[in-house]
């Protein structure tokens, strides 16, 4: 079993959400870097591939769902969890058909996203 820490792509257009993002990771010893659209994220993946993905919906450019769909007919299945300002029940269950493995609004339960990123990440492993 791989014992380097996970790491998680936070992909957020609001900067003060990616910094504290961030920092809650990273204080529960996971690896984190954001990304300030989905085309950065897309961009990173030649590098190297996340253990989970925590994405926005709602961004200029490149929403969620746009990135979710081009990773999908890039065969690139990654674990990801919702972060999204609005409840909308259709966009959620476009999310969780989708394999998303949580749906949250903003803001978000510490504790919940955490046991949801370890979670999913950990069973990809």
């Amino acid at each position: 079993m791989d014992e380097s820490p996970l790491l998680v792509a936070v992909i957020d257009d609001d900067a003060s959400i990616r910094k504290a993002l961030k920092r809650l990771l990273q204080a529960m010893n996971l690896d984190a870097e954001t990304f300030a659209s989905g085309q950065d994220f897309l961009d990173s993946l030649a590098a190297h591939r996340p253990d989970c993905i925590v994405l926005d919906l709602q961004m200029p450019g490149m929403s969620g769902l746009d990135l979710l769909r081009h990773l999908a007919r890039r065969d690139l299945h990654l674990p990801f969890v919702v972060l999204t300002e609005t409840e909308e029940p259709e966009t959620r269950a476009q999310c969780l058909s989708a394999g998303a493995a949580a749906y949250f609004t903003k803001p978000v339960d510490d504790e919940a996203l955490l046991v949801a990123i370890q979670g999913v990440a950990g069973a990809f492993r």
